[in-house]
């Protein structure tokens, strides 16, 4: 695989294809490139130049990059606290200005994400090869309930990311117990119930915070399918040149995430890359487009990118609440409930 030292002269003969083609074909993504002791970042991993730049420039350097900042602060919600309508205020400001919020107070026990986290470390961390779980679920196919990849859309991206995924569908149908590796089997599992009893709970504070019955989001089944995205972000040997999750919004209607103690998340809050420190113990939720669609703008769904670090690999989960399309009974549209009630004067524009 090529990497960052091809001379210029050389780009209009190099085949990126063939480069993801052999990444592809070992199965072990990145971890594997790090395991095989690479120092220079290959190539298809390279941000482009003028495409995206990962990290803002010195102040003197004229640049197009967005600024970063680490002065200003993701709202952290307890949601065991004393007053509920404090509580709902809280996510209703958060939601409507920053799009993101961290969570205290979740009922979530600290052993659930312990073993759930362990549990995704364990898998990437595994040896590869043939036999392996890694060779077993290594796989593009769409309609795969259970799979591990890197960079889901490899051949679709101007530029592969710092990072490989463990997929896993667990609703509206679960998958069968067998298709989970059976090192990480019992806490996916646990860890996938939890997080969904706290996506009922924050939709539940959403829909307060709308103005509406808190059964309202879940009645029109947003919380009907779940995803968890089990991420792994091994250390980059050029981390200035790599990006561990491009720029993007999510576009589903929830989406919460446990981040281990490294960090390395950063949103776009007033035009500005914001660094979304850990809290420790806490979820991070963000809105995703098709609850920013349904609220009609009152809540935003964001940007939001993770950088490439050289330091002790990081181990993320994700769940992504979504419809499914065979119950769909969100039309993807505001309901008159929404555009009819009264709050615009308690949300920020």
């Amino acid at each position: 695989m090529e990497d960052t030292s091809t001379a210029p002269a050389m780009a209009a003969a190099y085949d990126r294809t063939a480069d993801l083609r052999a990444l592809d074909a070992t199965c072990s993504g990145v971890r594997g490139l790090v395991a095989s002791g690479v120092t220079r970042l290959p190539r298809i991993f390279r941000v482009p130049d003028g495409v995206h730049q990962p990290h803002p420039p010195p102040p003197q350097a004229p640049s197009q990059e967005l600024p970063s900042s680490s002065a200003a602060t993701v709202p952290v919600i307890d949601l065991n606290g004393a007053d509920r309508d404090d509580v709902v205020a809280a996510v209703r400001r958060a939601a409507a200005e920053w799009g993101f919020f961290q969570v205290t107070g979740h009922g979530v026990p600290e052993a659930a994400m312990a073993a759930a986290t362990g549990a995704v470390r364990g898998f990437h961390e595994a040896g590869g090869g043939e036999g392996s779980d890694k060779a077993r679920l290594y796989s593009r196919e769409p309609a795969r309930a259970v799979k591990y990849h890197c960079n889901f859309d490899l051949y679709q991206s101007p530029v592969a990311n710092w990072r490989d995924t463990l997929y896993l569908r667990m609703a509206p149908d679960p998958p069968d117990a067998g298709d989970l590796p059976d090192s990480c089997r019992d806490a996916l599992f646990e860890y996938a119930e939890q997080v969904k009893n706290l996506g009922n709970t924050l939709f539940e504070l959403l829909s307060e915070a709308l103005g509406l019955k808190s059964s309202y989001l879940t009645d029109i089944e947003c919380n009907q399918g779940q995803i968890i995205l089990c991420h792994y972000y091994p250390p980059c040997p050029q981390p200035e040149l790599a990006i561990g999750t491009s720029r993007h919004s999510d576009s589903g209607f929830l989406t919460i995430l446990l981040q281990d103690e490294i960090g390395g998340l950063q949103i776009l809050h007033d035009d500005r890359w914001v660094d979304v420190t850990p809290t420790p113990g806490a979820f991070i939720v963000n809105i995703g487009d098709l609850l920013q669609l349904i609220s009609n703008d009152r809540f935003r769904s964001v940007e939001h990118r993770v950088v490439a670090k050289n330091a002790a690999p990081r181990v993320w989960s994700r769940s992504r609440s979504w419809c499914p399309m065979r119950t769909r009974r969100c039309t993807g549209r505001p309901s008159s409930e929404i555009t009819s009630n009264k709050l615009e004067g308690e949300f920020v524009s």
